[in-house]
């Protein structure tokens, strides 16, 4: 579970802030901030769920996003950003701001390393295939309309009947 919030813009869409905790493939006990614009809530949580980050979830609006959160995640053309919150201390944060980055960032930090590229020498090597000159298109290309079987006639609609007064009631 996540401790975050959200606040609703004039515009109707919404701005939910997150803090996650750090994944244990980096080491860290710390946490990360994410900020989502989205439609809705809703939308913004399945947007960070389809992360791969299943077990999100907006239970309270305890730390509703800054005014400067706001901004950073609406001028960014994703909408979907993070960063570790700042440390308790005053001076080493006002000094060195964290900036605000995309999240593929933090995919891509906490992606497990791959095995390096196969090199020149272990890859087989094949003959060329000899180029083949494209496929002809047949002849008369037929609308799929023409594809349908044709529909049978319509009848004629029935002619209207006259007006007539309901009987009356017994």
């Amino acid at each position: 579970m996540a401790a975050g919030g959200f606040c609703k813009l004039p515009n109707g869409s919404v701005v939910v802030a997150l803090n996650l905790p750090t994944p244990s493939a980096m080491g860290g006990t710390g946490c990360v901030r994410v900020l989502v614009h989205a439609q809705n809530r809703a939308r913004a949580l399945t947007r960070v769920r389809n992360l791969g980050m299943r077990a999100v979830y907006l239970r309270s609006n305890s730390e509703p996003p800054t005014p400067d959160e706001i901004t950073a995640v609406l001028h960014h053309p994703d909408g979907l950003i993070w960063r570790t919150p700042p440390v308790g201390d005053a001076t080493a944060t006002a000094t060195t701001p964290e900036l605000w980055r995309p999240i593929r960032a933090l995919k891509r930090r906490t992606a497990p390393t791959q095995a390096p590229a196969p090199t020149q020498a272990s890859v087989p090597t094949q003959a060329p295939v000899p180029a083949q000159p494209p496929a002809q298109a047949p002849e008369a290309a037929t609308p799929r309309a023409s594809l349908r079987a044709p529909h049978p006639p319509r009848a004629a609609p029935p002619e209207p009947a006259q007006w007539s007064p309901r009987p009356p009631r017994p």
